[in-house]
């Protein structure tokens, strides 16, 4: 997945699928906490992610299984878009991630990440430095 794509909650807390990313996030997708860097975001799974992300963390011990690795499932919406490709989430994750009217959905490789596009564009600015993006390229293999 990539590309970044505004959208605007609508008053059910209701979200458009970019055309683009339809096919890829499918009929059913899963939105939880996300973060990148220091900033909260949610971040968007497909199916068959989430299915491995359930069976690697039904595989951690007890002890691993609390805290904040269990609040990503506990806190977790499974969502399928509608006839006009709208998906609902829920007041909590809103909350967690800032988003109150203006949004940015952002592709990023295997997920899609959901910002608040203010939040978004201050965590762009942080990272738009040449040093960082060289750094990126070098951390990819580039």
């Amino acid at each position: 997945m990539i590309g970044k794509y505004p959208a605007k909650l609508d008053d059910k807390n209701r979200l458009f699928v970019p055309a683009k990313l339809r096919e890829e996030l499918g009929n059913v997708f899963y939105v939880t906490y996300g973060f990148n860097g220091s900033h909260k975001c949610l971040t968007a799974y497909t199916e068959a992610d989430w299915n491995v992300l359930t069976e690697n963390f039904n595989k951690l011990s007890i002890a691993q299984r609390s805290g904040a690795t269990s609040l990503i499932f506990i806190n977790a919406a499974e969502c399928s878009p509608d006839k006009q490709f709208r998906f609902g989430l829920t007041q909590n994750l809103l909350n967690y991630a800032g988003i109150e009217r203006e949004v940015l959905i952002v592709g990023r490789a295997g997920q899609a990440e959901i910002w608040d596009a203010a939040e978004y564009e201050a965590f762009e600015n942080e990272n738009l430095s040449p040093e960082k993006l060289l750094a990126s390229l070098e951390a990819i293999g580039l």
